[in-house]
């Protein structure tokens, strides 16, 4: 019996409540093409597919902290607030920082960043061990831990990011997450099996099913 991630990674989403602000940022931070989609869904491609992002608009505003959040190269922050964002703490080896829609992402100052600026995906969790552990089945790639307390994901098969890291949090979550990942899926009842838990089936009106790890971060599915 051969044995391998339940999941493939496909891509990543943004909510924003301001499409095209949100649109036109990341499209700079990120270095990616950006293409309207739809009147509510604007999508960013670079040279590889698992590069595409998904920035879609929302109705309501950001209520809480993002439990999943971007890390990103960059050559200055001065040039990230040129283009629209607010330094939140400067203190540390990175600089915490908001996008123009409130959005947390830490930014790592390089003296020549690379062409892709997506460096990682940063999951709060209240079990970070166990998350990041389910994670892994999900996905697939290489666990790690520095400390114990603090766990992360390398070598993920085709995402486009060096880490997912799952940082210890003690806060609830108390909202959706306006940051997910979409992967593919050959057998939904197999995730359903290893504790996700699904929040909503494809029905006439959406092509994928949306579900939630077991701390209740909401990824979506594709299904053949």
């Amino acid at each position: 019996m051969t044995t391998g991630p339940l999941a493939v990674y496909k891509d990543l989403c943004l909510d924003a409540g301001d499409l095209g602000r949100a649109g036109r940022f990341w499209s700079a931070v990120l270095r990616l093409e950006s293409h309207p989609h739809h009147d509510s869904v604007v999508r960013l491609e670079g040279a590889d597919p698992q590069q595409t992002v998904w920035i879609s608009a929302v109705p309501e505003p950001k209520t809480a902290k993002n439990r999943l959040h971007l890390d990103i190269h960059t050559g200055s922050v001065a040039e990230l607030v040129e283009l629209g964002a607010s330094v939140l703490d400067d203190t540390l080896p990175w600089t915490v920082m908001a996008d123009p829609d409130g959005g947390e992402f830490c930014a790592f100052v390089r003296a020549e960043p690379p062409d892709q600026r997506l460096y990682e995906l940063v999951l709060d969790a209240n079990d970070p061990r166990a998350v990041a552990t389910w994670w892994a089945r999900l996905l697939g790639g290489r666990l790690t831990s520095d400390d114990g307390s603090s766990w992360a994901l390398t070598e993920i098969p085709g995402a486009p990011f060096e880490w997912f890291v799952v940082n210890p949090s003690s806060a609830p979550k108390t909202a959706k997450n306006r940051v997910h990942i979409d992967v593919t899926c050959d057998d939904l009842e197999a995730l359903l099996a290893d504790g996700a838990r699904l929040l909503r089936p494809r029905d006439g009106d959406i092509g994928w099913h949306v579900l939630a790890d077991p701390e209740g971060n909401e990824f979506c599915v594709f299904t053949p």
